[in-house]
């Protein structure tokens, strides 16, 4: 495709997308009173200068959009997620970097200009979202778009129940926690998740992670931004508002989590009562396939708890480990984290076996992985069991934040292990050439997928918590 036809069928559209994710994000800044800043690249101070300014510089960012997701797969599920990130890589490279060069400011890359910029976060990533939106709907023109069935309709909303349900019970009842409204938000949640990502046939990690991102899209638009305009008629995108939110932002991302899970489960149940199709038939016993990935995952979970083990030796965090059992020792500590290592390992095996086909996907399915365990372990598990509620105030994730960082290392060793682990097999009915002609097809799509953008959106959700936790 030549340079002019690539800007009339990618660029153009990406601008036009461009312009209404800035109307959306130019709103946003009018009531946060922040056009004035945006006015300064021109030497004025008028918010109608700023508007101005800011549908310019919309559309610039929109045009590179299109040309950044020209070739990847125009499906509303998937480039939402790179919309997002796009989002989030402009907030550093706009507000963070380029704004400050272009008024004459000093650059402000600590934490605490961070901190400060967060409102501007959530609105590149809502400008991100409607971007993909819209460039989605532009591309797609005079085709008309498959809805999903009733009965996927059907299936998320029993999601959304199985998983409120879940929740109430566990969280709710036996721990004593006090859900809010939660557990209504995850029945709407999962009626829906088929709308916005139809019916997808992946695997249950890769959906894991995908529901996680979901719920973290959940915190933002219904705790950050629909219920302070419904309560207050204002935007909750402030860093005192966003502070006092994050404690609904983990129970979010187990529901957002548990409805892509149960709702690819539901799928595959249906499929296998309804559906008489050979090819789904499988060339190798499920046992030996079992056992063998159960080796490799304890293996790689040992891998990565070892480097786990090196941020609880540094935090001291060894003895609040073995409280579990009721005892303080450190050598008891560290054997049941290196067991729990290795549990967890077994079942990033089961959930994530053949998703990855090379280190980097290994990574990131991995960094993902880790980051789950963070909310579902210190944040939730290890304190019910302890016999307490689980802690998800805004002063205990700040107490967990080194269990962060060793959930995202012990995620990162535990993927890359267990690639290298995987790739070393070689089935003896299929050719080396086959599989490695197989393998890079398969690694071809999933760099077209979303799979890269959820990874780094899993990163900044990561990076989001010590903004909203600290000082």
């Amino acid at each position: 495709m030549s340079i002019r036809d690539s800007m009339r069928h990618d660029a153009a559209p990406g601008a036009v997308a461009g312009l209404a994710g800035g109307v959306v994000f130019g709103a946003a800044m009018a009531l946060l009173g922040s056009l004035p800043n945006v006015a300064q690249i021109a030497r004025s101070d008028s918010p109608v200068v700023g508007f101005v300014v800011h549908m310019m510089i919309a559309a610039l960012v929109g045009a590179g959009f299109g040309l950044l997701v020209a070739h990847q797969q125009v499906r509303a599920s998937e480039t939402l997620f790179w919309g997002l990130a796009y989002g989030a890589f402009w907030w550093f490279l706009g507000p963070q970097t380029l704004l400050p060069i272009l008024t004459g400011q000093p650059l402000a890359w600590d934490l605490e200009g961070a901190r400060q910029l967060f409102p501007s976060l959530v609105g590149h990533l809502f400008y991100g979202g409607v971007t993909a939106a819209v460039f989605v709907a532009i591309r797609r023109g005079a085709v008309r778009p498959a809805r999903p069935r009733f009965g996927a309709l059907l299936r998320g909303a029993a999601a959304g129940v199985i998983v409120a349900g879940a929740l109430s019970l566990v969280v709710g009842v036996m721990a004593g926690a006090d859900l809010g409204g939660v557990a209504v938000l995850a029945v709407a949640a999962g009626a829906g998740y088929p709308l916005l990502f139809g019916i997808q046939h992946e695997r249950t990690g890769p959906a894991l992670v995908r529901g996680a991102a979901y719920g973290f899209i959940l915190w933002v638009l219904a705790e950050l931004t629909v219920i302070p305009l419904l309560r207050d008629r204002s935007l909750g995108w402030s860093l005192e508002s966003a502070a006092v939110a994050i404690g609904r932002l983990p129970p979010l991302v187990l529901v957002g989590a548990g409805i892509a899970v149960v709702f690819g489960w539901l799928g595959a149940l249906a499929r296998a009562l309804f559906v008489d199709d050979v090819r789904m038939f499988q060339r190798e016993a499920p046992g030996g396939r079992g056992l063998r990935a159960v080796g490799r995952g304890a293996l790689a979970g040992l891998a990565g708890g070892l480097v786990f083990t090196v941020v609880l030796v540094a935090v001291d965090g060894l003895p609040d480990i073995a409280e579990i059992t009721g005892s303080r020792i450190v050598a008891t500590g560290l054997i049941v984290h290196l067991v729990i290592a290795q549990i967890v390992g077994v079942t990033y095996a089961v959930v994530f076996r053949r998703s990855s086909f090379d280190v980097v996907s290994g990574i990131g399915w991995g960094v993902s992985y880790g980051f789950f365990w963070w909310v579902m372990g210190p944040l939730t598990l290890l304190p019910i069991l302890s016999g307490v509620t689980p802690q998800w105030t805004p002063a205990s994730i700040a107490l967990t934040f080194p269990a962060l960082v060793g959930h995202l290392a012990y995620g990162a060793a535990l993927g890359a292990v267990y690639y290298l682990l995987e790739a070393r097999t070689n089935p003896w009915w299929v050719s080396r050439n086959q599989a490695e002609t197989d393998r890079v097809i398969a690694r071809r799509e999933q760099a077209l997928s979303s799979a890269p953008a959820l990874w780094g959106l899993t990163v900044l959700i990561a990076l989001t918590i010590p903004l909203l936790v600290s000082g």
